[in-house]
């Protein structure tokens, strides 16, 4: 059982991102805000706060999750893992996050912090996926720049580096029935 301090926060006890913090907050506090505001891990992205979006997935002990839908307390003693700790070195991005920049899987990039959590968790899990299951997985995330077409590509490119395909090679074309819109007829829009 929780112990709460005299001003009535808890402290809470994780691993982020490979290293030990501890913060302290109010019993209600979403992961989150803790995550933001307590301990600085600013790329987590709060959008719906309802836990439809995915823009605040982050991993915890190895699992995708949403931050704006789990308790601070609940994450107590877990291993937490933010778009922050992706990247190998402090300017050196992973394989994953190089990928979206190649393709230029991202446009304002609010929600690119949680397509990567992810993607990552995915990945990891399903290392040679189909066109169609990455789009099945990335239906859980919703993002009003890309159109999900160059975040797809990203994911298919690293999951086949990952398996030793040279970049750009091997990538098969769209098997999902998704077409690629062609030129704009006079008066229709595109991707609107």
């Amino acid at each position: 059982m929780k112990t709460y301090r005299k001003d009535g926060l808890v402290r809470i006890e994780l691993v982020l991102n490979g290293q030990r913090r501890t913060g302290a907050c109010e019993p209600r506090t979403l992961l989150s805000d803790f995550l933001r505001h307590e301990l600085g891990a600013t790329g987590t992205h709060v959008g719906c706060e309802h836990g439809v979006c995915g823009a605040c997935t982050v991993n915890i002990d190895g699992v995708a999750g949403r931050s704006c839908m789990t308790l601070a307390v609940q994450a107590e003693g877990c291993q937490v893992d933010t778009v922050e700790g992706l990247n190998r070195g402090q300017d050196e991005l992973s394989d994953l996050q190089q990928a979206f920049r190649r393709n230029h899987a991202l446009q304002c990039g609010f929600c690119t912090a949680g397509i990567l959590m992810s993607c990552s968790d995915y990945l990891r899990r399903k290392p040679d996926p189909t066109e169609a299951e990455v789009r099945e997985m990335l239906s859980g995330h919703l993002c009003r720049c890309t159109g999900y077409t160059n975040i797809v590509k990203a994911v298919l490119e690293t999951a086949a580096e990952r398996r030793g395909v040279p970049h750009g090679a091997g990538l098969a074309p769209d098997t999902a029935g998704h077409a690629e819109p062609g030129p704009a007829e006079p008066g229709r829009l595109v991707n609107a």
